[in-house]
């Protein structure tokens, strides 16, 4: 895969690992890199070497949301394309591709930035990074999902508080609401987030691409419909090389070979 200059690929192992990078203005998103985005997730998703999925940002932040030099231009893109053209489809892609994608937020995530973050299966934060929702600053909504997953994972009351004040969000304080799974001290950062993202690259991530598909269906199912799911997805996973090798592993008291399989 080649670098696209407002987004850098790096392979690591079974690690794809993901940067957005447009340092000199926060990494916020033009089009250029929302299609590149896209582009890339689509080449992680579809490359049987990549088993798992790191974003984070280049400089001082991860992302501070829409470029808004871009909005306001005489030949800018309508609000509508930039929702259903560039962020609406980077969500999809996350959420769809059945491999685990870790966001390691190293600086401000803000608007639209936040928001594809908190889509991501696993966020952990820099110990200086912080999340605000900062649309409501400039007289719009939350999109990029929002709406969808921050009252879902902090609650509707706190999550309405913090689209409509705006108010900034320590990474301290999102791991105690449960927006995101932890934070790291800045220095360890990068070691401790890529950590995360090598491990999973090692486990069944046949497996895992089943439980994010079950994750994403809980979200409108009741629970007969879920259970129907589960069932469904558990005799898949339950025909995978993945599983028989770590049931073989167990019973032979050794560590399982998994290969994504």
């Amino acid at each position: 895969m080649q670098d696209n200059n407002t987004i850098l690929f790096e392979p690591d192992g079974h690690v794809a690992r993901i940067t957005l990078n447009r340092p000199n203005v926060y990494n916020s998103f033009n089009r250029e890199m929302a299609l590149a985005l896209q582009a890339c997730l689509d080449q992680c998703r579809d490359d049987p070497q990549v088993r798992a999925i790191y974003l984070t940002g280049a400089g001082k932040a991860f992302s501070a949301g829409q470029d808004l030099q871009e909005v306001v231009a005489e030949d800018g893109p309508r609000m509508t394309t930039i929702l259903t053209e560039h962020y609406n489809p980077i969500i999809v892609r996350i959420r769809e591709i059945e491999k685990p994608v870790v966001a390691a937020v190293n600086g401000v995530a803000a608007g639209a930035g936040a928001n594809i973050a908190l889509a991501c299966d696993v966020v952990v934060a820099a110990e200086s990074a912080s999340f605000i929702q900062a649309f409501s600053k400039i007289g719009l909504i939350p999109d990029s999902g929002g709406t969808f997953f921050l009252p879902r994972l902090v609650g509707f009351q706190k999550a309405s508080a913090l689209m409509l004040l705006g108010d900034k969000v320590s990474a301290k304080e999102a791991e105690r609401l449960g927006m995101i799974y932890d934070f790291f001290p800045d220095e360890d950062f990068e070691e401790k987030s890529l950590e995360i993202a090598r491990r999973l690259s090692f486990m069944p991530t046949k497996g895992l691409g089943y439980t994010k598909r079950a994750l994403n269906q809980s979200l409108d199912n009741e629970l007969e419909r879920q259970l129907a799911i589960e069932d469904q997805l558990q005799s898949a996973a339950g025909q995978t090389h993945d599983y028989k090798e770590g049931v073989n592993a167990f019973l032979e008291k050794r560590k399982p070979v998994f290969r994504g399989e």
